[in-house]
């Protein structure tokens, strides 16, 4: 039985380290060494009461310098997105492909801000103090990305990766579900390990160390795992991730499993950390997957998916 770590994205993608960073499975490794929007925004004819009170951000919306500004922008546009995503899913999560531009643009300005912050460590502590009760939380999302951006080496330009558009995500939960129920595995757990992997399946692989899928598996691994189902798919491959964590103690033992998945401890503490989020407030869950992918390259963070520069 093959047990090695199948050598994923050290959530190179993932929230707000978004970088890469290579290995042969005993370290953090790089699925794509990064990580579309969910869709491409669509012209909107005219704004809606909501964007008329709170305007929408632009996608290259400058961060602004003061620790004071930032927490409020945070606060603001946090309180705007789960809005947004309360009338979305209350309409079903199937209304018209211009409705989804506001969750598209206010995710994008939450994570810039939140990346931002992960790079100024005295900056983020004042910006935390401000933040209020509903928003303390922050600082665990902010010191993880920390943490994961300080694992990385940044790559040298021209970035390119091929993208896709995942699943939607009721679909996307219904496979968590499914994996719940025959592993006993929280699906919160699943869900951040998606999106710390291939950022809910925006980018398949290979890696450099030949990881494939939503769930970034190696072939080997996959061949133990898979129950002979498409690494490619997302159905397959969560309920083959369950499977591999099942196999190495979880849900008894989820620290234990998770650096089974991957060597590392921060990886392992960002996982968790993701589906404490998620556990906490389930609007956290869609929040992250209207985020996009960045990269962290020698000149600088490059943008890949999503509405605004860098394209």
């Amino acid at each position: 039985m093959n047990r090695t770590p199948h050598a994923l994205v050290i959530a190179a993608f993932v929230l707000l380290a978004a970088c890469a960073s290579e290995g042969d499975g005993t370290r953090p490794t790089s699925a794509a060494q990064a990580s579309t929007p969910v869709v491409s925004p669509a012209p909107v004819s005219s704004p809606t009461p909501t964007e008329q009170e709170r305007p929408v951000p632009g996608p290259n919306k400058k961060i602004p310098k003061g620790a004071k500004t930032i927490a409020h922008h945070l606060e603001a546009e946090t309180e705007a997105l789960r809005d947004d995503l309360r009338e979305w899913l209350d309409a079903g999560s199937s209304r018209r492909r211009a409705d989804l531009r506001p969750l598209v643009l206010r995710g994008l300005y939450q994570q810039r801000l939140f990346r931002h912050l992960t790079k100024h460590e005295g900056k983020a502590k004042r910006v935390v103090r401000r933040l209020d009760g509903k928003m303390r939380s922050a600082a665990a999302t902010i010191e993880v990305g920390a943490n994961l951006r300080a694992l990385v080496t940044p790559v040298r330009p021209p970035v390119r990766f091929k993208t896709h558009k995942p699943a939607p995500p009721g679909k996307l939960k219904s496979f968590y579900d499914k994996a719940e129920r025959r592993s006993n595995i929280d699906w919160h757990v699943l869900a951040s390990l998606n999106f710390v992997e291939s950022k809910f399946g925006r980018v398949l692989g290979p890696s450099s160390a030949g990881a494939r899928g939503p769930m970034q598996f190696l072939p080997s691994t996959w061949e133990e795992y898979g129950n002979g189902g498409d690494i490619m798919d997302p159905h397959d491959s969560i309920l083959a991730a369950a499977r591999y964590l099942k196999a190495w103690g979880a849900p008894d033992d989820m620290r234990r499993a998770l650096y089974a998945y991957n060597h590392s401890d921060v990886y392992v503490d960002a996982v968790l950390t993701y589906a404490r989020m998620m556990r906490r407030n389930p609007l956290n869950y869609y929040d992250y997957y209207f985020w996009q992918v960045f990269v962290i390259t020698t000149k600088g963070d490059q943008q890949l998916t999503g509405p605004g520069r860098h394209r």
